[in-house]
């Protein structure tokens, strides 16, 4: 809680199709490697709340088609526990490494990457319907409005300089 029932308010009280509930890191991994429709976004809760990863209050979620009922996230092998997963995460997010790399990761999201030739190079391209202005709903008419409409979100990181001691 209380994301088990925002999702639900949302959702006609309902869960999602288990094939498509989030219930695997390597399951997810892999399905975002072979599949471009299949985008994930790793949520700050991934680097802060190891509780994320457990089904605490045993909801019924389904069984895959593989025949495993989904309950608990199955994490890697080399973290045996929620909090091993978390803490390996966030000592990874805030190391050195990818401190050097984030303006990469600025220019993919926000910067010159995000559209045309730079993107193509930098594999950041998707659907042409998931970007901002591809669709002008003025243009629509009220029946095309009632089939679907697209929603643009915009999520805005800030992200502090790290103090470091010299």
């Amino acid at each position: 809680e209380p994301f088990t029932t925002f999702f639900l308010n949302a959702n006609e009280n309902k869960f999602d199709h288990p094939e498509r509930s989030f219930s695997g890191i390597g399951r997810s991994w892999r399905n975002c490697q072979r599949d471009t429709a299949d985008v994930k976004e790793l949520i700050p809760e991934f680097y802060y709340l190891p509780e994320m990863f457990v089904n605490s209050n045993e909801y019924e979620l389904g069984v895959r088609d593989d025949g495993v009922p989904v309950c608990d996230v199955e994490l890697p092998v080399w973290s045996k526990k929620p909090e091993d997963f978390v803490r390996i995460n966030r000592m990874a997010l805030e190391s050195e490494f990818v401190s050097c790399q984030l303006h990469q990761w600025i220019d993919l999201i926000f910067g010159y990457k995000q559209r045309g030739p730079e993107a193509v190079r930098g594999l950041n391209v998707f659907n042409f319907l998931s970007y901002e202005g591809a669709v002008t709903l003025d243009n629509l008419d009220a029946a095309q409005r009632e089939v679907g409409s697209l929603a643009t979100a915009s999520v805005f990181f800030l992200h502090a300089r790290r103090q470091r001691s010299h």
